[in-house]
């Protein structure tokens, strides 16, 4: 249906014409004047139960109160989060279908995956790096390691009778744990899952032995899996005695990873802004504060273009360590 015909425009649909509107980058501006004026979808592209979610929840609570509509996350799993992010990349944006996610599904995928559905960057719109975070190494109590060395240990006395959980192929867990075994020379079978969360419920029911999940912390307490090291240079603030893994054993191992939101391609400009500032307003209350750093997630609110930046040279310091492992993240 033609645009120019009069007797025919009235009858095209006001979310067409955000399409087309977005399409040739015009910022449909009464609409974001008030918005949101209706709950706002939150895609989670990982199972319940594992960090993410966690983090995701506290998030979404807070930054709903500062809208004043709230944020309903549902969780999209499969394909170690390309479901929920493909979603998003198709979805209308207009600021009601946003995605909470990893750098699984931005820098990661963007290394590991050769066709993957969505470009990470030209189909999406940023608007905040919300944090960083290590990831927890954790074994079932079964095996007889007290620390890395130990596993390690283990681990080449008995190869390829160990299985790792992760949230799905080419996912950040699946990278941590093929570059651990590349760099500590073990052979451990590779298991993946929609999410930690079911992960992680498999090694502590001993059908997987490891998994590497930042949302680990609760089963630690509870004495259900056992931490034996962390993923990326610094050490995790919740465990500062505990070496990481680069520390204890592997001499350069370092994986770092995020939270993070986007919106669809051609999200206008000021629902994007006030989006990025609910979620600063959000990160700045002493109570999210405390859970989510109590969570292992190191806050920081970075603008969209901060988060561009960080995703353009993340895949490509990722790439660099990809071509170390032999055969690659498959």
């Amino acid at each position: 249906m033609s645009l120019l015909n009069g007797r025919k425009y009235k009858f095209i649909s006001f979310e067409k014409i955000s399409i087309f509107a977005a399409a040739f980058g015009v910022s449909i501006s009464a609409n974001a004047e008030n918005y949101p004026t209706r709950p706002i979808q939150l895609i989670l592209p990982y199972a319940a139960g594992g960090f993410s979610d966690q983090a995701s929840r506290v998030l979404a609570d807070s930054i709903g109160k500062t809208l004043g509509q709230p944020l309903i996350l549902e969780s999209k799993a499969g394909g170690g989060g390309r479901i929920g992010a493909e979603f998003i990349s198709h979805a209308q944006p207009d600021g009601y279908s946003l995605l909470m996610t990893t750098n699984g599904t931005h820098t990661y995928m963007a290394v590991t995956e050769k066709n993957l559905s969505y470009d990470p960057i030209k189909d999406f719109t940023p608007i905040s790096l919300i944090g960083t975070y290590g990831l927890l190494m954790v074994i079932n109590p079964s095996i007889p390691a007290k620390n890395l060395t130990e596993f390690i240990d283990y681990a080449k006395k008995n190869p390829g009778k160990l299985n790792y959980a992760t949230s799905g192929v080419g996912s950040g867990l699946h990278f941590a744990g093929e570059l651990f075994k590349s760099m500590a020379g073990v052979n451990m079978i590779h298991i993946p899952y929609k999410g930690s969360g079911p992960g992680m419920q498999d090694v502590i029911a001993g059908t997987c032995q490891v998994i590497y999940d930042g949302g680990a912390k609760p089963f630690i307490d509870a004495g259900k899996v056992r931490l034996i090291g962390t993923t990326s240079a610094k050490r995790d603030p919740r465990y500062p005695q505990l070496p990481t893994i680069g520390e204890a054993a592997l001499p350069g191992y370092d994986l770092t990873y995020w939270l993070g939101m986007l919106g669809p391609k051609g999200l206008p400009k000021d629902i994007q802004m006030k989006l990025n500032q609910a979620i600063k307003t959000a990160i700045s209350d002493k109570d999210v504060q405390l859970k989510l750093n109590n969570m292992g997630l190191n806050l920081i609110g970075s603008s969209p273009d901060e988060l561009i930046a960080d995703i353009k040279s993340e895949t490509e310091k990722l790439r660099a360590i990809a071509a170390t492992i032999p055969g690659g993240v498959q």
